[in-house]
Order: structure tokens, then C-alpha cells, then sequence
């Protein structure tokens, strides 16, 4: 019996998501297609997102091995927020960016979220502009409403910028609130004016790419650039302008925090979860509004007492688990989310879904039975060292690489292949499967 076909992506996402996956990452588009168990975290995540929304804030830690599905689930909240009416940026740490930096690291991580600025209409990111040209569009569409007057009636500009400054006055008691306002202010007169140099400079304030503040006065008049110590209250200033602007929030999403528990000098570790505390602080004391911070990481890159997050103990006395937890009840409330291990079940379900993206995109009848599917499964998690190190992405891997080379070589079938030699130290329990199912236990409702 083979399994009915369900939901299939078109051509182009299909092709996205099986080259990503095959490839270790995770596609960008057409995630609800795959996505399969992790209802509880991502029902946890999205209350934080309906706090954000409430003017609150929210900080969250995904922590889970190499392959396990921290990116997964980070891109799948992402496409839930957006779907959502939110504005999202997200960037992967690496040496060259981390959260401090005395040369810079710290402010290329905020120009890779601005960067990757995205909404709905425009996922890819690069979205700034967009939301900055459809903020004034609004503001001018509701003066032209409000005041009863058409857009090339004289004075309508100056109606337009008096409802624009009531609500940038609202940021000038923010940290860098006055700054901000000003800047904002050039954007819309560059606007008005069809100035795109103007706009272009003002946008490269915002991107955070001044080098110096003689720079920034020379061609803007204002004294400040965004540096190394002060992204993150930006990054604050956004999220209160986006909701002014008429989106539901900011949410921040941060990957690979391995690469702040790799940094070999240890003053600067503690100065990048100096950072951590900060944000930390600033979301649970209602220091910040419409913004929610979610950031992942390996459980040694946390959890090690030396180098990780715990290393530094205002941190580790906030977020080590209580007693309870450590009892084998897990706290999905708690700012630590730790990913347990997908079952079997789920990983069988997410196989079958990949069988039918790929019969999909390369044209042929699937092929793959229960039967063939349950085997898989089997044989991956049957492996020496399974239990303890096996994560999705491998399984996923080679899933894929077994419908590849099936596709290519018309002769063979995915169950000669997992029967073949090759799998011969997994034959005997596979053997005893076949016994119970002849027994009357259905083979693919094995017990996993």
C-alpha cells in the first residue's frame, strides 16, 4: 500500500526545499510543507509573540544539538510572525559578527539584520525601504482623509508632516529617540521632494554603514552613527516605529551562538553575554516595547560552566533550569526551550512528505511504499551510535540522497536498495518485523 498524496508545493519551492535540505540548511520558503511535530514549542513561542504584540516583549533561548531542528524552528516562527503583521530580521553569528566587538562585530551583526529585514510582502528581506515608502503612503493617504484634502492641494505637505511628527514625537524620549526622529523627518522630506540621494544616505544611517560621525554630519547634519555599544537600542527604536507604522512588532531571530562560545579570549565572551543580560534585562523589566528576541544555540554552548552562557553567572543563575525541570518535566514557559529529539513517528511522517515533494518535482509515480518507509526508518535509528547522536538533518539527508539515486537509476527501487547487502546488520530485526506482520501486525505500524 502506498500512502495518498497530500499537500505538494509547486515546482519552484519544491526544488528549494529538497536542495536545502539535501544540502544541511533550511529553505527559506515552503517550510509548512515539511513541518512536522514541535506543536507544543512553536504554540509556547507564538504566546511570546502575542505578548510582543500587546506592547510586551519576549526573550527566549532554543537550545538543541548539531542537526536537531533549531534553524527549522526559528525559520518556521519566522514565517508564522510575518504571516502575523510583523516586521522580522534575523542573522547567523560568526567570527566576524557577534553581539559585542571592539572592531566592529557587533554592528555587522545589526547590519545583517537590517539586511535581512523582512514582511510578508517582501519575505527575502531587503524590506526597509518598502516599509519606510508604504509608512508615508499611509500617513499621507489618512491626512488626505482626516483633513479633506486632495494630495496636490497647497499646504497638504505641511498636514502630512504635522501627523508625521506626532507620532516621531512619541520616540524623542526614547534612548537615541531624538536622533531617530530627525532621521525619519530627512526620509519623508526626501520623499516628498523626490530626493533619492537623500533618501539613499538616510537609509545608510539607518543600515548602520557610517564609519565616522564626521561623515555622517557632512552629508546629514546629524552627530550620532549607530556603533558597536548601541545597535541593540536601535534595534528598540525600530520595533517602537514599526508599530507606529502599523505592523504588529519586531521580532529579532538569532542564530549560532556557538560562535560566542568559540571566541578564545575570555573578556570577550564575557562582554558579548554582557550583551545577552542586557537584552535579557530589557524584555522581562519592561524596558522595551513590540520587540521579541529568540536566539539558538548548541546545549555546550549554553550549558558549559567554563566558556558558554552559564559561564557567566548573572546569566546562568536567570536561566538554569529549577528542580523540577530537571526531573523530566519540561518547562516550555521557561526562557531556556530545550528541542527534544523528534520521534520516530514524526521522522516517518516528515519522510513521507519528502517522497511526495520529490515524486513532484522530478515527474514520476511515487514508488515508495509504508513498507519501504518504515524500513528506512528503521535502519537509521538502528545504527551504532543512533540513539545518542543521530539527529533529523542526517536522516533527512540521506532520505534524500536514497530518492536520488532511485530516480536515476530506473532499475533499482528504494526497498532493493535497503535490503541489499549493504544494510545486512539491520536483515534480522527487519526479518522479525515481516514474521509479526504476517502475524496480523500491520509492517508499518511498527512500533517505533
Amino acid at each position: 500500500m502506498t500512502m495518498t498524496n497530500r499537500n505538494i508545493p509547486p515546482r519552484r519551492i519544491a526544488q528549494s526545499i529538497i536542495n536545502s535540505l539535501k544540502g544541511g540548511v533550511v529553505p527559506r520558503v515552503g517550510l509548512p510543507y515539511v513541518t512536522v511535530g514541535r506543536r507544543k514549542e512553536i504554540e509556547a513561542l507564538l504566546h511570546d509573540v502575542e505578548i510582543v504584540g500587546e506592547g510586551g516583549a519576549s526573550f527566549r533561548f532554543i537550545v538543541g544539538k548539531y542537526g536537531s531542528g533549531k534553524s527549522f524552528l526559528l525559520q518556521t516562527i519566522r514565517n508564522y510572525v510575518m504571516d502575523r503583521n510583523f516586521v522580522v530580521v534575523d542573522a547567523d553569528l560568526s567570527p566576524e559578527r557577534r553581539l559585542h566587538g571592539n572592531q566592529g562585530q557587533g554592528l555587522a551583526t545589526y547590519r545583517e539584520l537590517i539586511r535581512n529585514l523582512s514582511v510578508k510582502s517582501k519575505p527575502e528581506g531587503g524590506a526597509l525601504p518598502m516599509v519606510l515608502d508604504r509608512w508615508i503612503n499611509s500617513v499621507q493617504t489618512a491626512t488626505a482623509q482626516q483633513e479633506q484634502l486632495s494630495m496636490d492641494a497647497p499646504g497638504f505637505n505641511e498636514a502630512v508632516e504635522a501627523h508625521i511628527m506626532a507620532v516621531i514625537r512619541q520616540m524623542q524620549d526614547l534612548v537615541h529617540g531624538f536622533d531617530f526622529a530627525r532621521l525619519l523627518t530627512l526620509y519623508f522630506r526626501a520623499f516628498v521632494n523626490g530626493d533619492d540621494e537623500l533618501k539613499g544616505k538616510v537609509l545608510k544611517w539607518f543600515r548602520g554603514e557610517y564609519a565616522t560621525k564626521t561623515e555622517a554630519r557632512q552629508e546629514l547634519g546629524v552627530t550620532v552613527i549607530i556603533s558597536d555599544d548601541d545597535w541593540y537600542d536601535y534595534l528598540k527604536l525600530f520595533a517602537f516605529f514599526f508599530r507606529q507604522a502599523g505592523y504588529n512588532g519586531l521580532m529579532v531571530f538569532i542564530d549560532e551562538l556557538v560562535n560566542i562560545y568559540k571566541i578564545p579570549n575570555a573578556i570577550s565572551r564575557q562582554y558579548n553575554y554582557e550583551k545577552i543580560l542586557t537584552m535579557y534585562n530589557d524584555a522581562l523589566q519592561g524596558k522595551a516595547q513590540y520587540i521579541g528576541t529568540i536566539m539558538s544555540g548548541t546545549p555546550q554552548c549554553v550549558e558549559d560552566r567554563h566558556r558558554g552562557i552559564y559561564s557567566y553567572e548573572a546569566l546562568r543563575s536567570r536561566l538554569a533550569e529549577g528542580k523540577f525541570s530537571q526531573q523530566g518535566h519540561q518547562d516550555l514557559l521557561g526562557p531556556v526551550l530545550r528541542l527534544l529529539p523528534l520521534t520516530n513517528e514524526e521522522m516517518l511522517v516528515l519522510a513521507e512528505k519528502l517522497a511526495d515533494i520529490h515524486a513532484a518535482l522530478y515527474g514520476y509515480e511515487r514508488t515508495v511504499t509504508d513498507s519501504d518507509l518504515a524500513t528506512f526508518i528503521q535502519i537509521e535509528y538502528n545504527r551504532i551510535g543512533a540513539d545518542g547522536n543521530i539527529t533529523p538533518r542526517e536522516v533527512i539527508r540521506d532520505f534524500i540522497e536514497l530518492l536520488d539515486i532511485t530516480v536515476q537509476n530506473p532499475g533499482s527501487s528504494v526497498s532493493d536498495i535497503l535490503h541489499s547487502d549493504a544494510f545486512a546488520y539491520a536483515r534480522p530485526e527487519l526479518e522479525q518485523q515481516k514474521e509479526q506482520s504476517t502475524a496480523g501486525t500491520d509492517f508499518a505500524e511498527f512500533t517505533l
